[in-house]
């Protein structure tokens, strides 16, 4: 399915919400762990469905449906899948803008404070265990 890059207008790298319906590219990799081979680019076009932050390092991570995806092994439109906020940041983030954009920073204030509250949780355990 061919990813319409022109309707996602608005610049999101480092911070996509909820509710959003972004595009991104990654690599995509073969062979083993220790011994990668680079096999090409993906682009997905996803709608966010779901985000999380892990309690030991906060790495967010993001649950996505795939919409459309396009290069190397696309994805088939429709599925879900997972990806860390760092890989889906990596190469440029950019998404389409919302029919309402005050309802999207309502989305994106609870998702800084959901980020907040876990770095605040991980500092009180550094703390913690400093003691």
């Amino acid at each position: 399915m061919t990813v319409h890059k022109d309707l996602y207008s608005i610049p999101a790298t480092g911070d996509v919400c909820v509710g959003d319906e972004i595009l991104f590219s990654e690599a995509v990799f073969g062979g083993s762990f220790r011994k990668p081979k680079f096999l090409g680019e993906r682009e997905i076009a996803a709608r966010v469905v779901k985000d999380s932050y892990g309690a030991a390092k906060q790495q967010h991570t993001f649950t996505l449906e795939i919409l459309a995806s396009d290069g190397y092994q696309p994805l088939t439109a429709g599925s879900m899948t997972t990806r860390k906020g760092r890989n889906v940041y990596r190469n440029g983030t950019s998404r389409k803008p919302w029919a309402d954009e005050a309802a999207r920073r309502t989305a994106l204030d609870k998702k800084h404070g959901r980020g907040d509250a876990a770095r605040a949780a991980r500092q009180a355990r550094k703390d913690e265990a400093w003691l």
